[in-house]
């Protein structure tokens, strides 16, 4: 009897890790490429990344009109005639056409044009840092949706050895050996580690949605082949990013540009223009021509756009205020993102020391269990510390990856990509 209870756990923890590789493989039907390969599709698909090259191109739009001329005007004018009295029909008529042109004084065409171009480079500076973000965010967002896999096949394993537990407790049970709570104690592990592989798979699902919808993949992602947790794992620590590279940084900068230059649009635009025209004028009466010009300008008595010229200044202002916050952030983010890097990697080492010692004291405990020396209470704690480790080196992992992934974000590269 015993030696029979000593053989199954072996067949049934075989059996369920076969049962778990072929859901595994039934899974594969629609695999998520490589992170890199994965971030590359995503340029092209995903819905942030777009609206941000939407921007650039809104952008460079209004710095082409920025640039454009005032049109000129056409004017035609009939003078001198009726239907009735000295002036009837048209043989006193006098015909004026001119052409105007309203000159713009004080180089605000130029102004205009430059903070055109700052927006640009503006609307640039704010799309790398995007794809800055976003390359973070698609990072942990694949790495949560791997971790998911990771915690269903833990769930799933562990429920294997729980109903392994409870057939060897039965049996126990059943020779004598054991009383009838144990069995009562091995059930409930039992429907606890199904609840866990439902909430599992549940959490699995929506990992990979949050992955499909992020990465803009007209099919939905369901497994992911090359482990990028691992990959992490292997990469080494970087060293401390220049704070000023940072791609937030840049941006603040270059809106605090394209701000300064606003001040000088709204300043410009309070000097009056002036308008010219030059036109012919035909006497009916004299069979002559004239020639005729005027120009105009408006008096700046009222308006001098000093309220637009305040709000680009308190404009500028605000924009200096997020430069000092992002120089501030930025360099507290740089002194912080080595040394977390740096533990995070510790932390993942020491979580695999001690899923390996949790591994080895459940497998002597489930054999001293068998052998009739120790509780079936014994077993289920050891069985649980050998969960709880092996969650905690995903979490590790998860750690792991997101230091990188951070530090990768400072410096305005590819998360996992060519390494300096």
């Amino acid at each position: 009897m015993l030696s029979h209870i000593r053989r199954r756990p072996l067949r049934a923890v075989t059996l369920g890790l076969s049962a778990h590789a072929l859901c595994v493989s039934f899974a594969l039907a629609d695999p998520a490429p490589p992170f890199t390969d994965l971030l590359v599709q995503a340029q092209a698909t995903a819905p942030r990344l777009a609206e941000a090259r939407a921007e650039i191109a809104k952008a460079q739009g209004l710095a082409r009109q920025a640039g454009a001329l005032p049109n000129p005007t056409l004017d035609v004018e009939f003078e001198n005639f009726s239907g009735s009295g000295p002036f009837k029909g048209t043989d006193l008529a006098e015909t004026t056409a001119s052409v105007g042109q309203t000159l713009e004084l004080g180089g605000k065409r130029s102004a205009r044009v430059s903070a055109g171009r700052a927006e640009i480079e503006a609307a640039r500076a704010r799309s790398a840092q995007v794809n800055a973000e976003f390359a973070f965010d698609l990072a942990q967002s694949y790495a949560l949706a791997e971790a998911s896999e990771r915690r269903l096949q833990l769930a799933t394993e562990t429920l294997t050895l729980a109903e392994e537990d409870a057939r060897i407790a039965t049996a126990l049970v059943e020779a004598g050996r054991e009383a009838d709570v144990r069995r009562v104690q091995a059930k409930a592990g039992v429907q606890a580690a199904r609840a866990n592989v439902d909430g599992a798979r549940s959490a699995r699902v929506t990992a990979f949605s949050n992955l499909t919808a992020m990465s803009g993949s007209p099919v939905p992602l369901t497994s992911i082949p090359t482990s990028l947790l691992a990959q992490a794992e292997r990469t080494a620590p970087r060293r401390r990013p220049d704070p000023t590279a940072s791609p937030a940084y840049i941006a603040a900068q270059a809106a605090r540009e394209a701000a300064a230059r606003r001040v000088r649009v709204e300043a410009r635009r309070a000097i009056p223009d002036v308008s010219v025209s030059v036109g012919l004028r035909r006497f009916q009466a004299d069979d002559a021509t004239a020639i005729v010009a005027s120009f105009s300008t408006s008096l700046p008595l009222f308006d001098r756009n000093r309220g637009n010229i305040n709000a680009a200044q308190a404009d500028l202002a605000a924009t200096d205020a997020r430069l000092n916050g992002a120089r501030l952030d930025a360099e507290a983010a740089a002194r912080a993102s080595q040394d977390q890097e740096i533990a995070a990697q510790s932390r993942l080492l020491a979580a695999r020391e001690s899923e390996q010692s949790a591994d080895e004291a459940y497998r002597l405990t489930r054999l001293g269990f068998e052998g009739g020396k120790l509780d079936l209470i014994e077993v289920l704690n050891a069985r649980r510390a050998l969960a709880e480790a092996r969650a905690q080196t995903i979490d590790a992992a998860l750690e792991r990856l997101s230091a990188h992934a951070a530090l990768a974000r400072l410096t305005g590269r590819v998360p996992f990509g060519d390494q300096p």
